[in-house]
């Protein structure tokens, strides 16, 4: 069966997927201290990219790359969150799910690294 509205694209459905994100993320950054310190740490290092970046290239890996970490921190929130509903009869696969999202985290901070460090001394 062919769905009618599947092909229209509104204009409103983007804009609350756009508040919501924002409503997200406030309040991923009101709850949580780890993802606090995470985000400024990024400004940080974002404002240094810029500055010590050489060419345009080279600002947009740098910057990119940390962009990653905190992305790679939401999605690791919403695994934790999707892991918290499962039942409690399925306690080794809540553990899994955790375990990828920290594997997720650990290779953003781990791209972020090796990009930096490439760029920096090569």
């Amino acid at each position: 069966m062919i769905n009618p509205f599947k092909d229209k694209v509104e204009l409103n459905v983007f804009i609350n997927a756009f508040y919501f994100s924002i409503e997200v993320f406030k309040k991923k950054f009101k709850n949580e201290d780890d993802f606090r310190k995470e985000f400024y740490l990024s400004l940080i290092l974002i404002l240094v990219g810029l500055i010590i970046g050489e060419t345009g290239v080279q600002k947009i890996f740098l910057i990119s790359s940390i962009l990653l970490i905190p992305i790679t921190e939401i999605l690791n929130y919403s695994l934790d969150s999707v892991a918290g509903r499962i039942s409690l009869n399925n306690q080794h696969l809540s553990k899994k799910i955790k375990y990828i999202g920290s594997v997720a985290s650990f290779l953003g901070i781990g791209n972020a690294f090796i990009t930096w460090i490439s760029i920096l001394f090569f």
